[in-house]
């Protein structure tokens, strides 16, 4: 089958690289597997960052962390799938990625992809929506539908990002009146269309602009983007008992004392790939959400963050894919659909 690694060549370029490379068709899945021909795939900041840090005496590796296909063969102990469902998923870190025509994933993390998507569409959905969807309804104390975020707000740092256009919907969906960040014109128009309330700039002090708005406090912080660099204008502004999320590791010490002490501000991690990684009873977790996020987008409730796709599952077109998403600046989610 047909494969796209990441690998350190052996002469010429000093750092690691992509390469296309053919290996053998996966064995029959066991226990809760499911082998799934990969029809698209979507490019996220892991990618990018383990191929980067690739280390030099390591194997080719398969990346690719979100995924769209459909089921060729199930495992004895995988329930509810049956051969030929179409799925979408994120995967496990701990094992061979999605940049593969076929994979071995382990059923707890799969879904029936959304109806009214195709693959490249539904491609674009499972990473990010579970890592805004964990983050909001799993680490914190809110339901996706309940009433509890009622008319609190919530601040979105990196709102026109892939995680950032889910969160925003996500926020929206449970009550929140979302407030995003965001500096360009198509992205500042990306994050309304996705149901921001406002959006402000990014590059600019955040509480001088809130205030502008009205809003002297937030109650909840959702930042995407960098954790270092907004971490004092966080504690200024969270209102007290509020609640930060963060998905990017700090470059250094993060000082966890006051204005954070003294407001009892939570903190919330999230890390999508925790439950596959240490193997959680509750892995089963990410099946029922994607699941229900599925339905949510067939009813027209949540939008997939697809804005482009850039071809086919090729070298050439995902050697572009990560440098897009390294510039720092796509506005959602990128995919590549079908193979050469």
């Amino acid at each position: 089958m047909k494969t796209i690694v990441v690998h350190h060549p052996q002469h010429g370029a000093a750092g690691p690289s992509l390469l296309e490379q053919s290996a053998p068709v996966p064995p029959p899945p066991q226990g809760h597997q499911l082998c799934i021909a990969v029809q698209a795939v979507s490019v996220n900041p892991v990618d990018t960052k383990l191929r980067r840090n690739h280390p030099a005496d390591a194997p080719a590796r398969i990346l690719g962390f979100d995924a769209a296909g459909t089921v060729l063969a199930v495992g004895p102990l995988a329930e509810d799938f049956e051969i030929g469902d179409r799925v979408y998923y994120a995967g496990d870190i701990t094992q061979p990625g999605s940049n593969a025509q076929l994979q071995l994933v382990d059923s707890r993390l799969v879904a029936p992809m959304p109806t009214t998507l195709d693959f490249a569409q539904a491609a674009a959905l499972p990473l990010v929506t579970l890592t805004a969807w964990e983050l909001l309804f799993c680490r914190m104390p809110f339901q996706v539908d309940c009433s509890r975020a009622r008319g609190k707000h919530l601040l979105v740092i990196g709102g026109a990002g892939g995680v950032g256009s889910m969160a925003i919907q996500l926020a929206r969906h449970a009550g929140f009146r979302v407030i995003a960040t965001a500096s360009r014109t198509d992205s500042r128009q990306w994050c309304l269309q996705l149901g921001a309330e406002a959006v402000i700039n990014h590059h600019q002090p955040l509480a001088p602009q809130l205030a502008a708005l009205g809003v002297e406090q937030v109650e909840v912080v959702l930042n995407l983007a960098d954790t270092d660099g907004y971490w004092d204008q966080i504690g200024q502004l969270i209102a007290p008992q509020g609640h930060v999320g963060l998905i990017v590791e700090p470059t250094g010490a993060l000082r966890i004392g006051d204005p954070y002490k003294a407001k009892s501000v939570s903190i919330h991690w999230e890390f999508m790939f925790t439950r596959s990684r240490f193997a959680t009873a509750d892995m089963a977790e990410q099946h029922r959400i994607l699941k229900r996020a599925a339905s949510m987008v067939d009813a027209g409730v949540l939008l997939t963050p697809h804005t482009r796709t850039l071809g086919t599952i090729n070298l050439a077109n995902l050697q572009q894919a990560h440098a897009a998403v390294e510039s720092g600046t796509t506005i959602g989610k990128l995919t590549l659909a079908g193979w050469d």
